[in-house]
């Protein structure tokens, strides 16, 4: 374990100013142990760090924990399974599990943790047809907040294992788990982009909502709408243009694929079209989501469902006329998503339709007016709104409503009580021994 008090590790969002008290690089679980068996005694708060993505807000003080050199990777192939280092990224998962044509219940970035998105749910390329993330997990190892290691499955305290998988990171900092794969090598995906201006995007959006009504579980896609900037890190056909596009992650046939994307084809004429059959370790390129750490803000919003009018005010609000650049992505959720594991987790908000996310870059602009563009736009949604995604609210550590329902929360709350008494782990998006 190497610790120190001064220089806090860089990761991707680089929006919020990281000053702990100390900073503990840790190298396996029993530096984990030693770096919460001290927070403890000297009465600190914890915070855990592999990568960053999803970091809630300024960590100021208290001790942070950095699991990024704790990025081992084991395959199972006979059990299907991957055992995974807390530091470990997705990327590393999907790589080793490709060798032997396995796949894990990723997201869309490459560089995103896998753990710590796990334990927020994960929503993958292929959810619809497998589920989230959190509902594969087989077993976790995690440092609770009296400072004991524990292993933890179905069997052996099966109420932790119940609010770690989908709970976040408010009952102690995990380790390691061990994730089941599914048996994919191969998809039909990629994203068809249309030119959005002059009402195109709104009309694309409605095409949109009428074709998701019609797909197999098998398809698992979403919408995005930006405006780009004019600048030479974007690709040349796209500078300034308003863009908005279809991605497709399809695990059947290609021929199958092709006839299930014809209708959005129809459209119209695409300024690009990248569907095609690929491996499924190149399924980062259906996203395309930028590798290099930057400053933004985020917010995710579970939705009952959407109709095109809603919807085209979304686009009004977040298009051309918009106050800062907002990247609109609206997953569609259902099928396996909508249901629940056998052994049940803390996974809130199932019976959601869609998931709206909305990201800003915070480079020439503040939170507060992101804030207020994004209440606008909640507003406008709030017959239709669930609750809050935990994995896609970035920056907003000190609104911690929303995240799970009422009884899912009460729930979660009797574990923080049992297993952080101390709240060492009560920092932005915990939930409190009273359910807050």
């Amino acid at each position: 374990m190497t610790a120190s008090p001064t220089g806090p590790p860089s990761g991707f969002q680089t929006g919020f100013p990281v000053r702990p008290d100390l900073v503990v690089g840790a190298a396996g679980p029993d530096d984990v142990r030693e770096a919460v068996a001290r927070a403890g005694s000297d009465g600190l708060r914890v915070a855990v760090h592999a990568t960053g993505h999803g970091l809630a807000g300024a960590v100021e003080g208290g001790v942070l924990i950095d699991t990024s050199r704790m990025d081992s990777v084991r395959i199972d192939p006979v059990r299907r399974t991957a055992a995974i280092g807390a530091g470990t990224t997705w990327g590393q998962v999907a790589e080793a599990a490709a060798a032997h044509g396995l796949a894990p219940l990723n997201g869309s970035a490459p560089g995103v943790g896998a753990v710590s998105y796990t334990l927020g749910g994960g929503l993958g390329i292929l959810g619809r047809e497998f589920g989230y993330a959190a509902d594969h997990v087989r077993s976790l190892d995690v440092v609770t907040g009296d400072g004991a290691a524990r292993h933890v499955t179905p069997q052996d305290e099966p109420e932790l294992f119940w609010g770690l998988r989908g709970g976040g990171h408010r009952l102690g900092v995990v380790t390691g788990l061990e994730t089941g794969l599914v048996p994919v090598d191969r998809l039909y995906g990629g994203s068809l982009a249309f030119d959005g201006d002059g009402g195109t995007a709104a009309r694309v959006v409605r095409r949109y909502l009428e074709w998701v009504r019609t797909v197999p579980d098998a398809l698992t896609s979403s919408v995005a709408a930006l405006v780009y900037p004019d600048i030479p890190q974007v690709p040349e056909a796209m500078r300034g243009r308003y863009v908005v596009s279809v991605r497709v992650a399809y695990s059947g046939t290609p021929a199958e694929g092709g006839r299930l994307v014809a209708p959005l084809r129809a459209i119209g004429p695409a300024l690009a079209d990248s569907l095609r059959e690929m491996p499924y370790s190149d399924s980062p390129a259906i996203h395309n989501d930028p590798p290099f750490p930057h400053a933004y803000y985020g917010d995710g919003l579970m939705l009952s469902g959407l109709d095109p009018e809603r919807a085209a005010r979304v686009l009004e609000l977040t298009g051309r006329g918009a106050p800062m650049m907002t990247v609109v992505q609206l997953n569609h959720l259902g099928g396996a998503l909508a249901t629940a594991p056998a052994a049940g987790n803390a996974v809130p908000f199932r019976e959601a339709g869609f998931l709206l996310r909305l990201l800003s870059p915070l480079d020439g602009t503040d939170v507060a007016s992101v804030r207020a563009l994004y209440e606008e736009v909640a507003g406008g949604l709030a017959p239709l709104a669930v609750g809050r995604s935990l994995n896609f609210s970035f920056g907003g550590g000190d609104r911690t409503e929303g995240f799970h329902d009422a009884r899912t929360r009460e729930r979660l709350a009797g574990l923080v009580s049992r297993y952080d008494p101390a709240s060492l782990f009560g920092g932005a998006y915990g939930v409190s021994r009273d359910g807050r």
